[in-house]
């Protein structure tokens, strides 16, 4: 039997650094619909996609059962209202605020990997999950304003947390039957069609934009999308839903950091406070998950 060709933590690491780009991204595309953006960050990415997976994996789409077609329907559903939630709330809410708040998403991912998944965890892994979580909140407290806009801004992080878990809640037990490219490939043109759908529903004009917006799309497409989220696809083969979303509670810190520099919004002592303390429960949940998420060892054939 083989081991993973990249230790995972190593390839968690590098997805959260991409990741942590989004926020900044979307911010900077100024009054360009949200829902937009995220239509072309993935449909570009689809389009990227194509020709490789035409040409290595057709054979693998074509016996692909129905239930995986499902399943790959549902978390590209799932996906696609996460982009919506979480760029439409950076329209109301800072960026630390806005990615603490999806951050939260493993008190989702908890929920859903003991109903599911029936996944037990230790009580180090309980404690280092409170931590984290209470680390975010310090992280974001300084920066939210008590309004009305602000309000409707965390809601909508807040749904964008409970979406993405469900995309990776789904792609969890996809990922274990189809390679890497064959499953982003699928769940990407299916949040594709869905925000395609979504966008002729709501009467958002696809065309007109300038060089900047679509160097933004690009940016977008490359950067988080195939550095972040597909490297998390990957990991899901080895790590567990809950360990992924745990990492992912670095993206506050990075994005925090790429805010300060880009946008000048300022980074507080609650910021750097929490940044440590998220850091520490993360640590804690790693050291005490070690054992029982220990990388899979595993044969791969011409599935990478």
């Amino acid at each position: 039997m083989d081991k993973p060709p990249f230790h995972p933590y190593i390839i968690l690491l590098i997805g959260v650094l991409s990741i942590s780009t989004a926020a900044i991204f979307v911010k900077l595309a100024g009054d360009t619909p949200t829902s937009i953006i995220a239509f072309y960050r993935l449909s570009l990415a689809v389009i990227i996609m194509a020709p490789y997976v035409v040409w290595k994996h057709s054979d693998e789409l074509k016996q692909i059962h129905r239930k995986d077609w499902v399943l790959a329907v549902l978390s590209g559903v799932f996906l696609a209202f996460h982009f919506i939630f979480w760029f439409q709330s950076l329209n109301y809410t800072s960026v630390a605020s806005s990615v603490v708040l999806v951050s939260l998403q493993p008190i989702f991912a908890f929920i859903g990997t003991y109903i599911f998944f029936k996944e037990r965890f230790t009580v180090g892994a309980v404690l280092s999950l409170i931590i984290t979580i209470t680390g975010s909140v310090i992280i974001s407290w300084g920066d939210f304003q008590i309004s009305g806009l602000a309000l409707l801004g965390d809601m909508l992080a807040l749904l964008g947390a409970f979406t993405v878990t469900g995309y990776f809640l789904l792609g969890q037990n996809l990922r274990k039957r189809l390679s890497l490219m064959t499953y982003t490939f699928i769940v990407y043109g299916m949040a594709s069609l869905t925000l395609l759908l979504y966008n002729l529903f709501v009467n958002q004009p696809f065309t007109g934009y300038g060089g900047e917006q679509w160097i933004i799309f690009f940016g977008l497409a490359i950067i988080p999308t195939f550095f972040g989220h597909s490297l998390f696809n990957w990991t899901l083969k080895w790590l567990s839903t809950s360990t992924i979303s745990m990492a992912v509670l670095l993206e506050p810190i990075g994005a925090s950091i790429l805010a300060y520099w880009i946008l000048n919004e300022g980074v507080t002592w609650s910021q750097w406070l929490g940044g440590s303390i998220v850091i520490f429960g993360l640590m804690m949940f790693i050291f005490s998950t070690t054992k029982k998420v220990k990388p899979k060892i595993t044969h791969v054939t011409n599935r990478q």
